[in-house]
């Protein structure tokens, strides 16, 4: 399904998440200074899809677009004291050496010890993966799990500000489909979940039936 329009800020959010369709740069620029941007097809004529400021109305497409990045690794830092400063421990030296720092969840502490998970590029995985192993050591935790066959698949749309069946409908599709979900991150207009990569392909197709080719059921039901 074609769009006609789409928000800069949805196209910030897809062009960020891995749709290789604008860049970045390109969309933050057009919409500090109020360009509209028409983004068409090299293999037909067709109108193409406008990036726009957000216009009443928009909110009604619940889910603009689906977007992956396969170029993802995932890094568990067990049994880590929860203790201040403990983050800063961590991230800080990453932060120094490049290292950027995606989806992070930290578990509830029990008995004064907690896990810290967090996602980086795959390009930086074997550099992530050595220096946190350094930190875990130096803080006392209690090992380090790592993997880089994991990927991230999103789903991004501004009717997600007022509707409350997204989550829960993105969610029960992978479930059906067997996809484990392993870390989730949310905003405003974007649901992301961490998945094995090898299920990629498939929870893309499911989730863009669901949400882009086929949403009446979600578009019939109450907002929040």
């Amino acid at each position: 399904m074609r769009l006609e329009k789409i928000s800069y800020d949805e196209m910030l959010e897809l062009a960020g998440l891995g749709a290789k369709v604008l860049q970045i740069r390109a969309v933050e620029c057009a919409k500090r200074y109020g360009v509209k941007l028409r983004v068409c097809s090299s293999f037909g004529d067709d109108e193409g899809t406008w990036v726009v400021p957000e216009e009443e109305g928009m909110e009604e497409v619940l889910v603009s677009g689906v977007a992956f990045d396969r170029d993802q690794a995932k890094i568990t830092v067990k049994l880590v004291p929860d203790t201040p400063g403990l983050a800063a421990s961590l991230f800080g030296p990453l932060a120094e050496k490049g290292v950027v720092v995606d989806m992070i969840v930290q578990n509830v502490s029990a008995d004064g010890h907690t896990d810290l998970t967090f996602t980086v590029s795959g390009e930086d995985f074997s550099a992530a993966a050595k220096l946190v192993q350094e930190v875990a050591e130096k803080v006392g935790a209690g090992g380090v799990d790592s993997s880089d066959t994991v990927a991230k698949v999103s789903v991004v749309g501004l009717g997600m500000r007022n509707h409350a069946g997204v989550a829960a409908r993105m969610f029960e599709v992978l479930s059906d489909a067997g996809v484990n979900i392993q870390m989730i991150s949310t905003s405003e207009i974007k649901i992301s979940v961490v998945i094995e990569r090898d299920d990629v392909d498939r929870a893309v197709k499911l989730l863009h039936e669901a949400f882009v080719e086929d949403p009446g059921s979600l578009a019939e039901s109450k907002p929040a």
